[in-house]
């Protein structure tokens, strides 16, 4: 009897393997949740976007619960926060919207809840994972009811330029003072550290090498400079050698944070200034993301909106919601998943490869703890970070002084006043002001002058 050859197989036939049979129903069952080919993608694009997007934003995993821990949260139990609310949000992202855009816990949303509302005004952590649950049920409510797209239409482009840039001065600021290259002085508040110590030695050499790589467009550079960073700084001192590689995830690590929010303890403090700086600066930042991802992947339609914006919103939403019972802060969109969508990603396939990288992040503990645990090694990641925010500012018309001086003074005092609320507050009240005292406030939305009165009420409250 003469043998069959592999390739005499009929392709479509009854002799297919099993192997071929399961890639055949797994490639079908893609195409009927994420409807690749109407995308005009597939499964290999999906998957080799969706490692590129994570490459780019993991460093997450280390920066996150590197802030956060200084308000008291266990860095390990932070680590699990960080991706059980990404992978949730991602998802949500993946299903409900179809788009190939990755959440997590948003820079200086992370850095606001930890050195503004926790370590400056004295809240307990729980209480501050309070207010980001409340302003989760907020955009909730916000995105069902089109209260959202509102809001963002009123705010001029100068001011959430200015915001924008604002924080990102803020997270290098702090970058700077984490690695020891900023430090206190009592004549000048703030002075340049010793850069010959090894702490703010491995900062600057983590810079350079961050700012190489991303020159030369390497993906995930952010994360190859932290690792790299980490690899030099143990023979210097400053970063310890990890306990181990891999280690089964426990969840008991996760317990001391997980479900421990004082929702009742935020409502009786009052946190309504607190509760809107969530909501205003994970707004604008979401939108953004979506708006900027969007129009790279040519996933806008004609009119230059977003299609199922309102999915992706609440993805988002829903994402905090559900980061703050975890234990992190605010989950917004992230822009590296530009990253993704320039290498081919047009679907929730690259959401759904992004999340199961993040649970498989969950094995090598030891490694993440010992990188995460040492501020010299992400501080470079905090001023790159911040680096690229402050481009929000070309938004700015900066030849209008009734535009300009607004956007300035929320720029300015975040990182010199430490707090986003404080710039926002400012610019929100300046911008109505000046723009009525020049004879033009019918350029001002109407909603403008409703929050200018309820943040100078905020400021003599707090007197």
């Amino acid at each position: 009897m003469e043998s069959l050859a592999v390739n005499d197989i009929p392709k479509g036939g009854p002799f297919r393997t099993m192997a071929q049979q399961a890639s055949s129903a797994n490639e079908g069952l893609f195409e009927r949740w994420f409807r690749l080919s109407e995308n005009k993608t597939n499964v290999r694009t999906e998957v080799a976007a969706g490692i590129t997007t994570f490459m780019t934003m993991a460093y997450i995993i280390f920066v996150n619960p590197g802030i956060v821990q200084e308000t008291g949260m266990p860095f390990e139990a932070v680590m699990y926060a960080t991706v059980a609310s990404t992978i949730l949000a991602t998802l949500l992202m993946a299903f409900l919207a179809n788009y190939p855009i990755a959440l997590a816990p948003g820079m200086g949303l992370n850095a606001y809840l930890t050195y503004t509302v926790v370590l400056s005004m004295g809240l307990s952590w729980q209480q501050a994972l309070g207010a980001v649950f409340i302003s989760g049920v907020i955009f909730i409510l916000l995105t069902l009811t089109r209260v959202r797209e509102a809001i963002i239409d009123a705010v001029p482009a100068s001011l959430k330029g200015a915001i924008g840039a604002g924080i990102g001065l803020f997270i290098a600021f702090i970058g700077l003072s984490n690695g020891g290259v900023v430090v206190s002085n009592p004549a000048t508040f703030v002075a340049l550290g010793k850069l010959t110590d090894a702490a703010p030695l491995l900062t600057m050499i983590g810079v350079l090498i961050t700012g190489t790589l991303l020159a030369l467009k390497v993906n995930g550079a952010i994360l190859w400079g932290i690792i790299i960073s980490a690899l030099i700084g143990i023979p210097m001192g400053v970063v310890p050698m990890p306990s181990g590689i891999v280690q089964l995830p426990s969840l008991s690590a996760w317990q001391p944070i997980f479900g421990k929010l004082d929702i009742l303890g935020a409502l009786k403090v009052g946190l309504l200034d607190i509760i809107f700086a969530f909501l205003f600066v994970d707004m604008f930042d979401t939108v953004g993301t979506l708006i900027a991802v969007a129009k790279q992947g040519g996933l806008l339609d004609k009119q230059g909106r977003l299609p199922r914006a309102r999915e992706a919103l609440l993805a988002d939403a829903i994402g905090t919601v559900g980061g703050s019972i975890f234990g992190t802060p605010t989950v917004t969109s992230y822009v590296e998943s530009a990253a993704g969508v320039a290498a081919g990603g047009r679907t929730g396939l690259v959401g759904l490869v992004v999340s199961a990288c993040f649970f498989l992040s969950l094995f090598f503990t030891p490694i993440v703890s010992a990188i995460g645990g040492a501020g010299a090694v992400t501080a470079p990641a905090l001023i790159i970070v911040g680096s690229m925010m402050i481009k929000a500012a070309l938004d700015v018309k900066w030849d209008d002084y009734s535009e300009a001086i607004p956007a300035f003074l929320a720029m300015a005092t975040m990182p010199l006043t430490y707090s986003i609320a404080n710039g926002i507050s400012l610019a929100f009240i300046s911008y109505p002001l000046i723009k009525l005292c020049s004879g033009k406030g019918r350029e001002v939305h109407p909603l403008l002058y409703v929050l200018a009165v309820l943040f100078i009420l905020r400021f003599a409250y707090l007197a």
